[in-house]
């Protein structure tokens, strides 16, 4: 099998490796330099989209914020999965809100706003303090702001239409309300064309300047899992959808309100590397090829920390077990990630104990936050 990535990112390396034992061949189409790559070596194959797509057997993609004319062009050549709807669902929040309320999928209240007035509304309807998100483009916390009293709404929306007005013609702003929530969660599965699901436990995770730093599985009772195998069911079924897809939930004392979707495989499923019968780049390409679903069941409990604009760990950490790094290949940049660690360990406790152990080799102006995250959930 011959499968064609949109995108040529971290998440079509980790595809492209997990395939290779199976024989499947991915590349990927570099919306960039619009030229498909080999995803790890980076090879230029002097192919454009028409003959990447001519010359695979499934399309697939690594992020939703795709040109529209390589999501329709994608779309048109009936190999493209999960599908062009699933894309733009994940790509806009007013299409995901829409979706959430029409599959009775608990989310935060919200309001589409056009203009100043409507956020003024917003205050009264959902209340205060409120978070603004852009419909589109929004991700690692870009395109929010927090608006915390009336007081702010000026110089708040100031600040909106700048960002409009540098946006796409289809951009808007979305007001939801504050959740105040007791912890970020979130759940990966995976469903195939005869509409089967598997489902991973349930990732805690944190986040440090809108950008993920820390996750771990497993996180969460039964009954909590429960309702994230739910809610994931409903979406899923409700899009047709193949492939994995990850869903970010607010915990609010027990009860799971949906955060966002992401229609691919997601950094907070890079545990699974390590953690899982079959990780969730197997069971992507599973999927979306036709093969049969892998076991999503826990095999030892897992934690990731993001690298983040770093290009070098101490060599010590080699040495820890259950210490296993990822390398994304990339130029060091400030923020970029750059690639992960997983932890595990034989059951919950001993994985914990080398986190513990590995903190001290992450130096905080490198992971900031990391070792309060960690001390958080070993006390």
């Amino acid at each position: 099998m011959k499968v064609l990535v949109l995108g040529a990112g971290q998440l079509a390396r980790m595809m492209a490796l997990a395939g290779a034992p199976l024989g499947i061949s991915v590349r990927a189409y570099d919306v960039r330099s619009h030229s498909v790559v080999h995803p790890v070596t980076l090879a230029d194959y002097q192919q454009d989209l028409a003959s990447g797509i001519a010359d695979c057997d499934v399309i697939t993609a690594e992020f939703e914020h795709i040109p529209n004319d390589i999501l329709i062009e994608s779309q048109a050549s009936g190999k493209f999965l999960p599908g062009e709807r699933a894309i733009r669902v994940g790509g806009d929040r007013r299409l995901e809100k829409q979706l959430l309320d029409q599959v009775f999928v608990a989310n935060a209240k919200y309001k589409v706003l056009a203009s100043k007035a409507d956020l003024q509304q917003a205050t009264v309807d959902i209340g205060l303090p409120l978070v603004l998100k852009s419909a589109l483009e929004g991700y690692d916390g870009k395109g929010q702001w927090r608006l915390k009293s009336a007081d702010e709404i000026d110089a708040v929306w100031a600040e909106i239409e700048v960002f409009l007005g540098d946006s796409s013609p289809n951009q808007a702003m979305v007001a939801e309300e504050w959740v105040p929530f007791d912890r970020e969660v979130s759940v990966i599965g995976v469903r195939n064309k005869n509409g089967d699901v598997n489902v991973y436990p349930i990732t805690q995770n944190h986040h440090e300047n809108g950008v993920l730093s820390f996750s771990f599985a497993p996180a969460a009772s039964s009954e909590l899992q429960q309702q994230a195998v739910d809610a994931f069911s409903k979406i899923a079924d409700e899009l047709d959808y193949v492939g994995v897809l990850a869903i970010e939930f607010f915990d609010v004392q027990g009860s799971l309100l949906v955060n966002e979707l992401a229609p691919r495989v997601h950094n907070s499923g890079h545990w699974t590397q390590q953690g899982a019968d079959v990780c969730q780049f197997e069971n992507h390409l599973r999927a979306v090829c036709d093969l049969p679903l892998g076991s999503t069941e826990l095999v030892r409990p897992t934690g990731m920390i993001n690298i983040l604009g770093c290009d070098h760990i101490d060599s010590n950490a080699h040495a820890l077990a259950g210490v296993h790094l990822h390398w994304y290949g990339k130029d060091k940049r400030p923020g970029r990630k750059m690639g992960h660690i997983n932890v595990a360990g034989l059951d919950s406790t001993s994985m914990f104990k080398q986190l513990q152990a590995l903190q001290p080799l992450l130096p905080e102006h490198d992971f900031p936050g990391l070792a309060n995250a960690i001390k958080a959930v070993t006390h």
